[in-house]
């Protein structure tokens, strides 16, 4: 298989995932029946703008509402206003625009339905500081989470504990409103108290635990925020009254359309899983250790195939590169491949962005090693300062797609072909 080919079929297994999890197609079957009184529609996350739109598209009746999303991934609603907001770390129109969303949420009553849509960079976008924080204090802490490699459930898990509308509180305030919450999962488990950080449900998680976390991982606390959590109504909600969700869209959905898009083209598809964390360069060494086995003829399948698998990694930042979990789980499998002859590999996250970088991911070639030698890089250093972005911009082989407006998280995908029963030189 030529390199054309192979990154000709990487990115459409990649499509393939990408609308299996568009609003469109998935979110009108999980509408409820409308209500006797109003329907106010709030939400926040990467896909909110998308779903927003397909709920104008397919509802009977009176609609209003607000949802946040990131800059760039907006969409036209007419009834729905769409705000567009700071993420990974919350910004200051996040904060008006949350305030706006809880001032919707009063008044209401029992005849009411608030109807709430949540997909990932919810936890985000949806900003409303608990009594005595600051928005400064949450963009700090929040700031230090994203590099210390800590999981997404364990940065979730203090935001939850640092607001005043996550972790249940959002449908605390909707009462006595009827709250139905759906959801776009892209998160290890499809856990729905963690996507979006949960405002609409109840949560495990402990306060204690938020401080745990922080300490761990060695995080500055402000002393307002330690203060706060030391404060029994730190504490989340642990029962949400009325309160029904519905995951319209999982990884696994995503993961099982690309197995059929490789199945057409006349790969065998292996699913790895839908769920895999940890550090970005240690998972893709223990992914280049499984392909080289098959490519060996050691394997439970044999070439052509392709290895598939989702999740979210993490990366602990040490370097001063651009990087992105993807961008750093290719370049560690590029060094851990070592060239091998008849191997490609595509990882992007499937909302469009590899962390906060301007593309999804990139696609690694056998000859990608040599390559970046010849333009005098050294793959090891560049790992090292956690400059993904930097050796695939170099090659000209980043993915950008621009916003997908759906978010099922990361795609990975390493085609082996029967040319890597030999070495690349």
């Amino acid at each position: 298989m030529t390199d054309m080919e192979a990154q000709e079929v990487l990115k459409a297994m990649f499509q393939a995932a990408v609308a299996a999890a568009s609003s469109e197609l998935c979110l009108p079957p999980h509408l409820p029946a409308p209500p006797k009184g109003r329907t106010i529609v709030v939400g926040a996350g990467k896909a909110a703008a998308a779903m927003a739109a397909a709920v104008e598209a397919h509802w009977e009746g009176p609609l209003e509402g607000l949802v946040i999303t990131r800059y760039g991934h907006g969409a036209p609603c007419e009834r729905i206003m769409v705000v567009e907001a700071g993420h990974p770390v919350a910004d200051a129109t996040g904060l008006a625009a949350t305030d706006a969303m809880i001032a919707l949420l009063k008044g209401l009553t029992a005849d009411d339905l608030v109807l709430c849509l949540l997909s990932g960079g919810g936890s985000a976008l949806l900003t409303a500081p608990a009594p005595g924080l600051t928005l400064a204090d949450k963009q700090a802490i929040t700031r230090e989470l994203l590099r210390s490699g800590a999981a997404i459930d364990e940065i979730n898990c203090v935001r939850k504990h640092l607001s005043a509308v996550k972790g249940g509180r959002l449908a605390l305030l909707a009462a006595p409103a009827r709250v139905v919450t759906l959801a776009i999962s892209d998160v290890p488990g499809d856990d729905i108290s963690t996507i979006a950080s949960g405002p609409t449900v109840p949560d495990p998680t402990t306060r204690r635990a938020a401080l745990a976390i922080l300490e761990r991982w060695r995080i500055a606390i402000p002393e307002p925020v330690r203060a706060w959590l030391a404060d029994p109504r730190s504490e989340t909600p642990k029962t949400v009254l009325d309160a029904k969700v519905a995951l319209i869209a999982r990884p696994r959905d995503a993961l099982d359309a690309a197995a059929r898009a490789a199945s057409e083209r006349g790969l065998t598809p292996v699913i790895l899983g839908d769920a895999i964390e940890g550090e970005a360069r240690s998972v893709a060494a223990d992914h280049a250790r499984l392909a080289l086995e098959i490519a060996a003829g050691r394997g439970e399948v044999a070439p052509p195939c392709v290895l598939l698998s989702g999740g979210e990694t993490t990366v602990t930042v040490t370097g001063g590169g651009r990087g992105g979990r993807n961008a750093e789980y290719l370049l560690a499998l590029a060094v851990a491949l070592d060239g091998r002859a008849g191997i490609h590999a595509l990882a992007a996250d499937t909302d469009g962005v590899d962390g906060s970088e301007d593309n999804a991911g990139a696609i690694l070639f056998p000859g990608s090693l040599a390559r970046l030698s010849a333009l005098g890089l050294n793959a090891a250093e560049r790992l090292a300062d956690n400059d993904g972005y930097g050796a695939f911009a170099a090659l000209g082989d980043l993915l950008v797609t621009g916003p997908t407006r759906t978010n099922v998280n990361d795609f990975r995908a390493i085609l082996i072909d029967a040319s890597s029963s030999r070495t690349s030189t």
